[in-house]
Order: structure tokens, then C-alpha cells, then sequence
């Protein structure tokens, strides 16, 4: 349980500072990954995805006290994570976004997935508090 609320806590920060980011610094989040500036107006957009990232971000650190309680936001960070890695590896093989651009989220992506999924608390060990 100790790797999990660690791990969470890690996956939590990213998210602040993803959110962080995309909400104050949308072009420089952008230019950083390799993506070309976009229309100015795409910065609204960004916000309310930022938006998200801040929430759960902040969420990780609700997970990492009690991460039984909260299985389900974990299984909801799978998913996030699992989507992310697959429009990642979609837009890298159709050319859209090269690899440069994309390959850390998606190593991010896939190594939170194992990890999470590893690390997932199940109903059995609902006993076993610290472990």
C-alpha cells in the first residue's frame, strides 16, 4: 500500500503542475511538448482542461490517505491514463505529432497504468491498512 499512496502522491504532482501549466502558461505547456502555437483562443480550452488536471491532482493526495476508500478515482486515473496513451500512440502513427512531442506522456501514461493496476488496492486487503 506504501508504493500505491507514493505513487499517488507522484501522480498528483504531475497534475498540479500539468493543470498549473496549461492555465497559466498554455503556449510555453505547448512549445515545451513540441506542439505548434495554436489560435490564441485554444488557451480557453486549455483552461478548462487545466481545470481538470488541478482537480484530480488534488484528488491524488485524497487517494494517497486512503486508497481503498477512493478505489474508484484510481480506476478513474487508469482509464484517463489509458486514454491518454492511446490518442497518443494514434496521433504518433497516423503523423500528426511526432515522437518527440508525445513519447514521455505516453511512457508517463503506460508506466502509470502498470503501476496502478499493480498497486491497486482489492477488496481483500481492506484489513491490511499500512502495508
Amino acid at each position: 500500500m506504501r508504493n500505491l499512496k507514493i505513487l499517488s502522491a507522484v501522480i498528483g504532482i504531475v497534475q498540479i503542475i500539468l493543470g498549473l501549466g496549461f492555465l497559466f502558461a498554455p503556449t510555453l505547456m505547448l512549445n515545451s511538448m513540441g506542439i505548434d502555437t495554436p489560435a490564441a483562443d485554444i488557451n480557453y480550452v486549455l483552461a478548462m482542461l487545466a481545470a481538470r488536471f488541478l482537480v484530480y491532482g488534488v484528488g491524488m493526495f485524497a487517494i494517497m490517505r486512503d486508497p481503498l476508500k477512493y478505489r474508484f478515482w484510481i480506476d478513474g486515473m487508469i482509464a484517463i491514463q489509458i486514454i491518454d496513451l492511446g490518442a497518443g500512440i494514434f496521433y504518433t502513427v497516423s503523423g500528426v505529432i511526432a515522437i518527440g512531442a508525445s513519447g514521455l506522456a505516453m511512457f508517463n501514461a503506460g508506466m502509470f497504468i502498470l503501476l496502478l493496476m499493480l498497486w491497486r488496492p482489492h477488496r481483500q486487503t481492506a484489513v491490511s491498512a499500512d502495508a
